[in-house]
C-alpha cells in the first residue's frame, strides 16, 4: 500500500510539472470554440500504426463531413505515460488535462473502468457491441454499459518458415490442427534436420502462456474479474506444464528483449514465431524471405477439451472520457472506428491493423493474397480466426499477476512441483491485488 501511494503522488508530480508546461490546455475548447468550430483531443501510441489509424479516421470523417467544424488533435504519447496521466488526473479528480478520447490496451481496460466509473462516457447508444468480435466486449463493457469502441485484435497464429519445415518433412498442411505436443516433434524434427530452433522466448515474458489460456477459455481470474484463478485452474496448470516441455525440448533460442526477438526470425535463427498479427509488418520487413512464410493456427493444448484454435495477444479499444466535447468525440468514433467498413479496409491495406468490426472482414483488402506468405489469404485467415477467440475477462489485475507468475514459472522450471507453484501464486495473488 505504502508503494502505491508513493507512485501515485509521483505520478500526480509528474502531471502537475507537465500542466506547467503547457500542456495543461490538452482540454480546453473541447466544448467548441466562439467561431462555431468543435475541438477534441486524442491520446493514442505508436505512431504508424494507432496514430497512423486514427490519422485516416480524421481524414475519412473529414471527407463525409466537410462542414462538421469538427477540429481532432492527436497527440502522441507512450503507453506508460498515458496510464500514468489518467491515474494521475483521475485520483486526482480533474479532467482539465485530459484527453477526449484515449486508447487504452485491453488488459488494462477494466482496471479504468471499475476504478474511475463515471470518467468514461458510455458508448452503448452510438455503437452496437454486436458488430464486433464477441472477445473484445469483455474488456470494453462494465455492468452491461458499453464504453470501449474495439479497435485492433491480437488475434494470433503460428507463422512458419516453410523452407525449414519442408528440409524436416513437412508440409504447411500437416501443421493446420497442430497441439502443443506436435509442435514440439515438429520442432526437434526442425533442429536435427536444419540446426534451427523452432522460436524464441523470454523468459520474464509469459506471453506465450496468456494465449495458451485463452485458447481455453480461461484467464488468471476467475468470471468476476477479480478473483485469483491459479490454484485450480486446469488450463493454466496445462500450460505451465506444456511451456516447461518446450524450453527442455531443446527447441528454443532464448531472448531477452523485442530486438533480440525480431532479430531472431529475421535473421533465420528460428522456423516458428506463435504470437498476435501485428509481427506481420516485422516478419515481412526482411524482404529476402519473401514466399518463405506461412501462417497456420494456433495450437490447442492437447488435455483440455476446451481449447480452441484462437486466441488473442494485446489488442486495443478507444474510449471518450467524460469531459466537455465527449458528445462530438462519441460522434465521431461511432461513423468512423465503430461503423466504416471501408475504413478498416484502408487501415489494414496501408498500416496492417486488422480491425474487429465484423463487416469489414468481407471487404476487399481482408480478402487479398499476399505474395510473401506465398499468395496466402493472411488477413481472411486471422478475421476468421478473430471470430473463434474465446471471450474471458481480463479484469484489472494482467501484468501484476504475471509479475508473480513469472517468479513462479521459473520455481517450476528449477524443480519445484506444479501444484506448490501454482498454489504459492494463488496465495500471492490474494494478498497483493484483492
Amino acid at each position: 500500500m505504502k508503494k502505491m501511494i508513493a507512485i501515485m503522488l509521483a505520478s500526480f508530480m509528474l502531471l502537475t510539472a507537465c500542466s506547467s508546461n503547457g500542456n495543461e490546455a490538452a482540454n480546453n475548447g473541447n466544448g467548441g470554440n466562439a467561431d462555431g468550430t468543435k475541438e477534441i483531443t486524442v491520446w493514442a501510441w505508436d505512431k504508424v500504426f494507432n496514430i497512423g489509424a486514427m490519422e485516416r479516421a480524421r481524414d475519412a470523417y473529414a471527407a463525409k463531413h466537410p462542414d462538421s467544424g469538427l477540429k481532432i488533435n492527436i497527440v502522441e504519447n507512450a503507453q506508460a505515460d498515458i496510464i500514468q496521466k489518467l491515474n494521475a488526473g483521475l485520483n486526482a479528480g480533474t479532467t482539465k488535462s485530459l484527453p477526449t478520447i484515449v486508447l487504452i490496451e485491453d488488459y488494462r481496460a477494466q482496471s479504468f473502468l471499475q476504478a474511475y466509473p463515471d470518467s468514461f462516457f458510455e458508448m452503448s447508444d452510438f455503437i452496437n457491441a454486436s458488430d464486433f468480435a464477441d472477445y473484445k466486449i469483455g474488456p470494453t463493457s462494465l455492468d452491461g454499459k458499453q464504453y470501449g469502441v474495439p479497435f485492433d485484435t491480437g488475434v494470433a497464429g503460428l507463422y512458419v518458415r516453410t523452407d525449414y519445415l519442408e528440409e524436416a518433412g513437412y508440409k504447411v498442411e500437416d501443421l493446420q490442427n497442430l497441439n502443443w505436443d506436435q509442435f514440439i516433434e515438429v520442432g526437434k524434427a526442425v533442429k536435427e534436420k536444419t540446426g534451427k530452433h523452432m522460436l524464441t522466448q523470454d523468459p520474464n515474458d509469459l506471453g506465450l502462456i496468456r494465449m495458451m489460456i485463452q485458447s481455453a477459455g480461461s484467464w488468471y481470474l476467475k468470471a468476476d474479474g477479480t478473483t485469483p484463478d491459479l490454484a485450480d485452474n486446469a488450463a493454466l496448470k496445462e500450460a505451465f506444464e506444456t511451456y516447461k516441455r518446450i524450453m527442455e525440448a531443446d527447441i528454443v533460442k532464448i531472448t531477452s528483449d523485442w530486438s533480440q526477438f525480431v532479430g531472431a526470425f529475421n535473421s533465420g535463427d528460428v522456423a516458428s514465431v506463435p504470437t498476435g498479427n501485428w509481427i506481420t509488418a516485422s516478419v515481412k520487413a526482411e524482404a529476402s524471405q519473401a514466399g518463405k512464410w506461412a501462417v497456420v493456427p494456433f495450437p490447442v493444448m492437447k488435455d483440455n477439451a476446451s481449447s480452441v484454435p484462437a486466441t488473442n495477444l494485446g489488442g486495443s479499444s478507444w474510449y471518450v472520457m467524460n469531459v466537455d466535447g465527449k458528445e462530438a468525440a462519441a460522434e465521431f468514433l461511432k461513423e468512423t472506428f465503430g461503423s466504416d467498413a471501408d475504413l478498416y479496409q484502408t487501415l489494414v491495406t496501408e498500416i496492417g491493423a486488422i480491425g474487429t468490426l465484423k463487416s469489414a472482414a468481407t471487404g476487399e483488402a481482408y480478402a487479398a493474397a499476399d505474395d510473401f506468405f506465398g499468395g496466402q489469404k493472411t488477413i481472411s485467415d486471422f478475421a476468421a480466426w478473430t471470430e473463434k477467440i474465446p471471450n474471458v475477462n481480463y479484469g484489472m489485475h494482467t501484468y501484476a499477476i504475471e509479475d508473480i507468475l513469472v517468479v513462479e514459472m521459473q520455481n517450476y522450471m528449477n524443480g519445484a512441483d506444479i501444484g506448490t507453484v501454482l498454489s504459492s501464486a494463488q496465495s500471492q495473488a490474494e494478498t497483493q491485488v484483492r
